[in-house]
């Protein structure tokens, strides 16, 4: 029977001060019909996870405007003074005059891995060339960029998805990346960056919910062909689904231990500083 390690680490959370969760949950709920199954703020939110046998925690919170990144890279700030064994990737949103500055200014903390980009959210193309200082940045910094830049959950291609991505990456071939969802909806053309890209790599929030159309569908052998590639990423809070249920749907896959080891931790160590 497959096991996890213990403790895992959660590569994909998301954190927000309380008044933006709330306005969060209130757009899943009223804009999509959505309803956010765990309504649960900050320190709740790190509570719960460590309960559920969580260690590490990697967080990321974005700028879906213009002037948001200073308020939050200042919670951030305080949010990794109060909780250890926490980490961070901050916003960052190009329409913000100061927006290099600011992200020089935090990029440096110990525990800031990079930078995160919603661009479903944000309505980004990561071809904007206002995006590739931030982008010579985390090369020159060595650090890691989240990038949401999937077709997943709606399909806007034209700014979005593999096609624009892929530009980026031959611009920028020693871009560290982190694609969440797997890459969805287009899972085999992101899947293939991983053998063009060493420092690409993908994470499982939201991919293994069976019964849904977002469901990763290359199975079992890319998956262990991969699998130092792979990071195991909840999207905790904003789920739809019980937390459990990609954890039960993965560990039912009958993967190998060595699968369960690599993604639910020793993957993400490899990518934690280790001072």
């Amino acid at each position: 029977m497959s096991v996890l390690p213990e403790p895992i680490i959660d590569f994909h959370v998301h954190l927000f001060p309380d008044r933006l969760f709330d306005a969060i949950w209130r757009y899943f709920q009223d804009r999509i019909g959505l309803n956010v199954l765990y309504r649960l703020y900050y320190r709740e939110c790190v509570d719960y996870l460590r309960a559920q046998g969580v260690g590490t925690i990697v967080y990321s919170n974005y700028a879906h405007k213009e002037g948001l990144t200073r308020v939050l890279n200042e919670w951030n700030r305080r949010v990794l003074d109060e909780i250890p064994n926490l980490f961070c990737f901050a916003p960052y949103h190009p329409d913000d005059g100061d927006a290099l500055a600011m992200a020089e200014a935090i990029i440096d903390h110990p525990r800031i891995l990079g930078f995160k980009l919603q661009l479903v959210v944000q309505q980004l193309s990561p071809c904007d060339n206002r995006l590739y200082p931030l982008y010579e940045l985390l090369i020159a910094k060595k650090k890691r960029l989240l990038i949401h830049v999937g077709t997943g959950p709606v399909k806007r291609s034209d700014i979005i998805g593999v096609h624009p991505f892929r530009k980026v990456l031959r611009r920028f071939p020693e871009l560290q990346a982190n694609i969440p969802h797997m890459g969805g909806l287009e899972f085999e053309e992101f899947g293939e960056l991983l053998s063009l890209y060493p420092s690409v790599y993908l994470d499982t929030a939201f991919s293994f919910v069976p019964g849904t159309p977002y469901r990763f569908p290359l199975g079992n052998d890319f998956l262990e062909a991969y699998k130092n590639r792979i990071l195991y990423g909840s999207d905790f809070p904003n789920m739809f689904h019980s937390r459990e249920t990609e954890i039960e749907h993965l560990l039912d896959m009958r993967l190998s231990s060595d699968f369960y080891s690599r993604v639910f931790r020793e993957n993400g160590l490899t990518l934690l500083p280790t001072g």
